[in-house]
């Protein structure tokens, strides 16, 4: 088995990956916000 070297691989894919997904869950969670405050101002 190889020695594993701390620092050596290559993360750029996972780190577009997590980028991607924290962009996802912010839009996500701000969309969920506006609905939510305009169904409480429509009162349905």
């Amino acid at each position: 088995m190889a020695e594993h070297k701390h620092g050596e691989m290559d993360v750029t894919v996972q780190e577009k990956t997590f980028d991607g997904f924290v962009k996802m869950v912010s839009r996500a969670t701000i969309l969920i916000i506006v609905v939510l405050v305009f169904i409480a101002l429509v009162g349905a």
